[in-house]
């Protein structure tokens, strides 16, 4: 943790609790701070998952903070303090605020102002922070990673108690599969609390004395890290490149293994509802797997999330073509549609209508697009499942 964090801030190895992947060590930090009906607040877009991790066995509820793009989704005192006056008046008790940092589906870093203000927040209304800092190693250009454990540092009236990292091996070191996540906390009590919840999401012996050789390795460690940021840059530039060559932008960007596409100007009108036909069409026609902002709890509709680092170059450049025919058969069809003139090419014509078609399709169930979204209980590769 102290190395992924340049050293920056230091760590006490009696605070740290293992659990089964960062999934597991949300779930225990809820169940340590809160009661079922209780809520956490969390700034949106959000990790898309926490509505499971969060919310299936400890009975919590989370209030969305608006966000929105016109300062890079950045998280403010008064959406803070409108979303907890809003939460009170309606009997919610808050018990808490939840966020991540770096962000997903965002890619980006809170700068050392919004931290500030986050934890003179949770200071000021006594309620618990959790900062879910799985992604702390990832970044690949500036503005640098500041973990809240560097920011308490120099906040001396800070109510410590309040204060709980999250953080797991599975994205800055790539070791998902091993399910090696860590509770941080300055709380003494819930410290204790999680250590004995522990028990029902242990590491195996044999992960963590492979785990342990590994990482004492500390030249092997850092060379790694400095490796995994320089790829993860370079795919970056290829992909939102390549896209900017299209005309699209994405969110602007530091971290994390994806970006935010903005398609606002594809949709048929601003509604999250043209947002899912934009994505199904996206999904069945383009073959491209994105995620629509509304699975994000995104203020905005025409927000996808993209991963650009879970495939090789080759893989992305066919995903860039693919992106680039529809955008380019889009605009020729919006193109048509004003000047009510025919295509000359048949195929384009018909793949474009197509296209079109599907755009204009009115859902009268949300069944199948929850199905699609939501985290499968399983992967269905899973040696589990398939035994």
């Amino acid at each position: 943790m102290e190395r992924a964090r340049g050293g920056r801030a230091s760590f006490e190895a009696e605070r740290v609790v293992m659990s089964g992947g960062a999934t597991g060590a949300n779930e225990t930090l809820m169940f340590c701070l809160a009661d079922p009906g209780d809520a956490f607040l969390v700034p949106t877009p959000y990790y898309a998952a926490f509505d499971r991790d969060l919310r299936w066995r400890t009975g919590i509820r989370i209030i969305p903070v608006d966000c929105n793009s016109s300062n890079n989704f950045q998280v403010t005192k008064h959406a803070l303090e409108s979303t907890y006056l809003t939460a009170q008046e309606t009997g919610i008790k808050i018990k808490g605020l939840i966020l991540a940092n770096p962000s997903n589906p965002l890619g980006t870093t809170l700068h050392q102002e919004a931290l500030e203000t986050i934890v003179n927040f949770i200071n000021d209304k006594q309620i618990h922070l959790v900062c879910d800092e799985i992604y702390a190693a990832t970044v690949f250009t500036e503005p640098a990673f500041i973990s809240v454990a560097e920011i308490i540092q120099e906040m001396v009236h800070v109510n410590r108690d309040l204060i709980h990292i999250v953080y797991s091996l599975s994205k800055d070191m790539g070791l998902p599969g091993f399910r090696v996540g860590v509770v941080y906390s300055y709380n003494d009590a819930v410290v204790s609390c999680a250590r004995r919840m522990s028990s029902f999401g242990l590491v195996s012996s044999q992960t963590q004395s492979f785990l342990a050789a590994m990482l004492s390795d500390q030249r092997f460690v850092d060379n790694f890290l400095i490796e995994v940021s320089k790829r993860v840059a370079k795919r970056h530039r290829m992909f939102t490149g390549g896209l900017k060559e299209m005309g699209i932008s994405c969110l602007r960007s530091n971290a994390g293994l994806f970006v935010l596409m903005d398609l606002r100007q594809m949709l048929r009108d601003q509604t999250f509802e043209s947002e899912m036909a934009l994505w199904r069409v996206i999904i069945d026609k383009v073959k491209i797997n994105v995620s629509p902002g509304s699975s994000f709890h995104c203020s905005e509709p025409g927000w996808f999330r993209v991963c650009f680092a879970n495939m090789d170059e080759d893989t992305l450049q066919t995903g860039l073509e693919r992106i680039k025919d529809f955008v380019l058969g889009d605009r020729a069809n919006k193109i048509n549609n004003n000047c009510n003139c025919l295509c000359n090419n048949k195929n384009e014509n018909k793949k474009r209508k197509s296209f079109q078609k599907n755009l204009k399709l009115s859902f009268s169930s949300m069944m199948y697009d929850e199905h699609a979204r939501s985290p499968k209980l399983m992967s269905p590769h899973s040696p589990l499942l398939r035994a």
